[in-house]
């Protein structure tokens, strides 16, 4: 039997390859949303494209249904964590780094559509950057504990936001910088209706223009809790970075190597001490996994790390793996006194899963056969780390935990009067990793107006002021070591002091806005 063609069918125009093309054009501008996302990230100085992405997004979500949004948003997070994550994949091979990279599109894909359905609202940037704050709290804590990697308050490390981390943490910066995204958005949107129709709505021009200044406006009302001068005086700091033997996943097959490394180079700041060549530090921070044989099980281990102690005279931090008789490893920070020895411990609280910790290692070996490279899990510590070194009271934050709040939080609360982040990051070669997570470090500085050290195994190891400015740091995979002299310093900024108060305020609002859009939507189903 042929087919036949209606008259209606026959009238109806074929599709046009522009209306195709229209198609395309917001599923390719959530891509490059996303794309300039991840630019404003170190190590490049582009912390800007930061607005420009927010801007754009804003553009693709606002007014769009639930699951446009959710779609668009997928795109612009895969846009974003695809290349942010990476290093996830530098050794271990795509399979892992694809899966974590498309777990946290899904998280920004959630948010997006949150954005979508407050962007229907009368100053929607405000509601839609409070549901972006909200989405960053949500990743931060789960699942496993959470995986804050890819908070835009991390890339504004040279931002003139920053500031307003002394004022209510990473989610008040990360709310601002998305805000004035958002607000440009709007503003391109007012002045564009204005050219169509000539008519100047004031209200909707002064909340656009105020979601642009009021971020930049507070940013510069903020420098003054930016301060770097010596409160408690000073203290000579010196970090040791020892390198690796070898780049990847197998550095570890030469534990004695690195704990050689270490050794070495400390006893050769100690000859340069006695030479006058840099002056005596007070005491010496030594890396995260800079002695993966355990000092209490291993005769010899123990023998070399007092003696390079003992050679530079000073306490010293030593990252330890400790491998007790039954239960979990621990990383372990250990303040080794040259007359005592070991004098006091601090267990990582954070531990990475899938890195120290293997959660469903039977579906995980699905993917990729490296997580039998975790034959025994670490354990969680339970106590805050703050080491009294030589007088100088020292809030310890171990590698992977300067991304969590809290953990940094604690050590300063707790007396730290500067912060060290005794890292390894050699697994990840030389991958963006190590300077994502040394921005990290400089906004804590200025979260908290506490100097940060960061001794790391390979590089980059720094020394950074209250103020977020690096003033010493070493190349990445050579032995160095720094000494500087930094100021201590003791008062709270407004951020330490409210905790996680600004965030919960944040998310109320978010909640807000997506009940408001909820009941709205209610009324209208009923109405119809």
């Amino acid at each position: 039997m042929s087919a036949t063609i209606t008259p209606v069918e026959a009238a109806q125009p074929a599709p046009s390859p522009v209306s195709w093309k229209r198609r395309l054009v917001r599923p390719a501008a959530a891509v490059i949303a996303g794309a300039l996302l991840y630019l404003s990230f170190p190590p490049r100085p582009l912390w800007w494209l930061v607005l420009p992405g927010f801007a754009l997004l804003g553009w693709v979500l606002h007014r769009q249904r639930l699951r446009a949004g959710f779609g668009l948003g997928l795109l612009a997070g895969l846009g974003f964590m695809l290349p942010l994550l990476h290093w996830t994949g530098e050794e271990v091979g795509p399979v892992p780094w694809l899966a974590l990279a498309a777990a946290e599109a899904v998280f920004i894909a959630v948010g997006c559509l949150g954005i979508a359905a407050v962007s229907r609202l009368a100053c929607w940037p405000v509601w839609a950057a409070a549901v972006w704050t909200l989405d960053e709290a949500v990743r931060a804590r789960v699942p496993f504990g959470g995986f804050p990697w890819g908070k835009i308050a991390f890339g504004q490390a040279d931002s003139v936001f920053l500031p307003l981390a002394a004022v209510g943490g990473t989610p008040l910066l990360s709310f601002a910088v998305v805000l004035c995204g958002f607000g440009l958005c709007e503003a391109v949107r007012q002045f564009r209706a204005h050219r169509r129709t000539g008519t100047l709505p004031r209200a909707a021009v002064a909340a656009a223009a105020a979601t642009v200044l009021v971020p930049v406006a507070g940013a510069f009302a903020a420098l003054p809790l930016v301060d770097d001068s010596a409160e408690d005086g000073t203290a000579t700091v010196a970090a040791i970075q020892g390198n690796v033997p070898r780049l990847g996943l197998d550095f570890n097959s030469q534990r004695r190597a690195v704990l050689d490394n270490h050794v070495r180079r400390t006893e050769q700041l100690a000859r340069e001490v006695k030479e006058g060549k840099v002056p005596q530090p007070d005491f010496v921070l030594w890396p995260e996994n800079s002695s993966d044989l355990d000092p209490y099980r291993n005769p010899d281990a123990r023998i070399v790390i007092d003696d390079a102690v003992k050679a530079i005279g000073v306490p010293t931090v030593i990252g330890a793996v400790i491998e007790p008789d039954t239960g979990k490893l621990r990383n372990t920070l250990i303040q080794w006194d040259p007359k005592k020895g070991p004098v006091d411990t601090y267990d990582k609280r954070h531990i990475q899963p899938f890195g120290e910790y293997m959660p469903m290692r039977s579906v995980a070996r699905v993917f990729s056969s490296d997580v039998d490279r975790v034959r025994r899990d670490f354990g969680p510590g339970r106590k805050v780390g703050v080491f009294d070194l030589a007088g100088t009271e020292v809030g310890l934050v171990t590698c992977y935990e300067a991304a969590f709040d809290d953990a940094v939080r604690d050590t300063v609360m707790h007396g730290g009067q500067m912060i060290a982040v005794p890292s390894n990051n050699a697994t990840f070669g030389r991958s963006e990793m190590t300077y994502q997570q040394l921005a990290m470090s400089r906004v804590r500085a200025v979260e908290h107006s506490r100097s940060v050290v960061v001794p790391v195994t390979s590089g980059v190891s720094a020394v950074i002021r209250p103020d977020g400015t690096i003033v010493r740091k070493t190349k990445l995979f050579t032995p160095d070591a720094l000494v500087d002299e930094v100021p201590l310093r003791s008062s709270l900024t407004p951020a330490t002091r409210m905790g996680t108060l600004p965030e919960g305020v944040l998310v109320l609002v978010a909640v807000a806005g997506l009940g408001l859009v909820t009941v709205r939507s209610v009324r209208g189903r009923r109405g119809r």
